[in-house]
C-alpha cells in the first residue's frame, strides 16, 4: 500500500486537471453510474464532527474519506482528513493519503467548475468572503476559469483580510457588503451561521458560490437569493437536499425550484445561464465523488513518479 503525505499530495495534484476531472465525475454521478451514500457524521466536543464519505466511481475507483470539522480550531485547519483508496475488484487497500489538502482543493475546484458553467464570460470582479484555507484555494481556482481585473477579500478579522489580500494581489474590503456590491462572482467560504451574502447587494448577472457549512445555522446565503436565482446548482440532489449535516442549511426549509446538478450542466442535459442578467447560485456541501476524482489523480501521478512510501498492512 502506498502512503502519501500532505506534501506528497500537494506536489502531485494538478488543479487544472482536477477541474476537468470533476466535470467527468459529476457527469457519471448524474448519470447514475456512481455509488455514493449520503455523508454520515458523529458529533464531538467543541462543536466538532467526524464525517465518513465513501464512494465508487467507475473512472476513479473505490474510496472512503474520513473528515473532521472543528470550526473553533485556531492552531490548525478546521477541516482535516484521510482518504483510503481500495482496489474496486477485490477490496484490498492500495493507498492511504492526506485528505486535508484534497478537501480544500477539490472544494475550490468544484466552485471553479460551477463558475465555468454558470458565470458570465465577461466576469471581471471577484469577491471572496472569508480569509482561511478555502479563501486562498478559491482565489487560485477561480482565476483559472475567468480573468478577473479585481479581487476583493472580506473577513470578520480585517487584519487577516489585509494579510491575505497582500499575498494574493487582491484588495481588502471593509465589510461583506463592500466586497459583494458590484462583484460578478462571489465565493462564500465561511462558517457563518447566518447569511453573509444578501440579495439586495447583488448586481444583475452575479454568480454566487457558497461552500461554507454550519449545521446549526441557517447558511451563508440569503433565502431571497435561493428564491430568485434562475439556476440553483448542487453537486447531488440526494446529498444537498438532505437534512444537515449531510445537506445544506440553506435548504433546511425546503428545496428551491429548478435545482440542477453540476453533472447535468456539464453534460448539457439541463440548461444553465440563458441571460446575462440572471442570478445564479452554486451551493456545495462536498461529495465523495470529488474526493475520488482527486485521489485518482494523485495516485496515478504517484505511481508515475514513484512517489510516496510503500507499507505493508499484513503480516507481523
Amino acid at each position: 500500500m502506498i502512503l502519501l503525505s500532505q506534501r506528497d499530495v500537494e506536489e502531485l495534484l494538478d488543479l487544472d486537471a482536477l477541474i476537468d476531472a470533476l466535470a467527468d465525475a459529476h457527469r457519471e454521478l448524474s448519470e447514475g453510474k456512481a455509488s455514493m451514500p449520503p455523508r454520515i457524521a458523529a458529533f464531538a466536543e467543541r462543536n466538532g464532527l467526524l464525517g465518513a464519505m465513501p464512494a465508487y466511481l467507475p473512472s476513479a475507483g473505490l474510496v472512503c474519506k474520513l473528515v473532521t470539522l472543528f470550526p473553533e480550531n485556531t492552531d490548525r485547519h478546521t477541516h482535516q482528513a484521510l482518504i483510503g483508496v481500495f482496489d474496486p475488484a477485490n477490496g484490498s487497500p492500495v493507498a492511504l493519503m492526506d485528505g486535508t489538502y484534497i478537501t480544500a482543493t477539490r472544494t475550490a475546484a468544484g466552485s471553479a467548475l460551477a463558475t465555468r458553467l454558470l458565470g458570465r464570460e465577461d466576469a471581471s470582479v471577484l469577491a471572496i468572503l472569508g480569509s482561511g484555507v478555502q479563501a486562498r484555494t478559491h482565489v487560485d481556482a477561480l482565476r483559472r476559469v475567468r480573468t478577473f481585473d479585481e479581487v476583493r477579500i472580506a473577513s470578520r478579522d480585517p487584519a487577516r483580510a489585509e494579510t491575505l489580500a497582500a499575498e494574493l494581489g487582491a484588495t481588502a474590503a471593509g465589510s461583506w457588503e463592500e466586497a459583494v456590491r458590484g462583484a460578478d462572482v462571489i465565493a462564500a467560504t465561511t462558517h457563518a451561521a447566518e447569511p453573509i451574502v444578501l440579495r439586495e447587494w447583488l448586481e444583475p448577472g452575479a454568480h454566487v458560490n457558497s461552500v461554507g457549512a454550519n449545521p446549526g445555522g441557517s447558511g451563508e446565503v440569503d433565502p431571497a437569493i435561493v428564491r430568485d436565482a434562475a439556476v440553483v446548482a448542487v453537486e447531488y440532489r440526494e446529498s444537498t437536499l438532505a437534512p444537515p449535516p449531510a445537506g445544506a442549511s440553506e435548504f433546511r426549509d425546503g428545496a428551491p425550484t429548478g435545482v440542477v446538478e453540476l453533472g447535468e450542466l456539464a453534460a448539457g442535459t439541463k440548461p444553465g445561464r440563458t441571460s446575462p442578467d440572471q442570478i445564479t447560485l452554486y451551493k456545495s456541501v462536498g461529495v465523495a465523488v470529488q474526493d475520488a476524482a482527486a485521489a485518482a489523480l494523485v495516485l496515478a501521478a504517484a505511481r508515475e513518479r514513484s512517489a510516496g512510501r510503500e507499507i505493508e498492512l499484513e503480516g507481523g
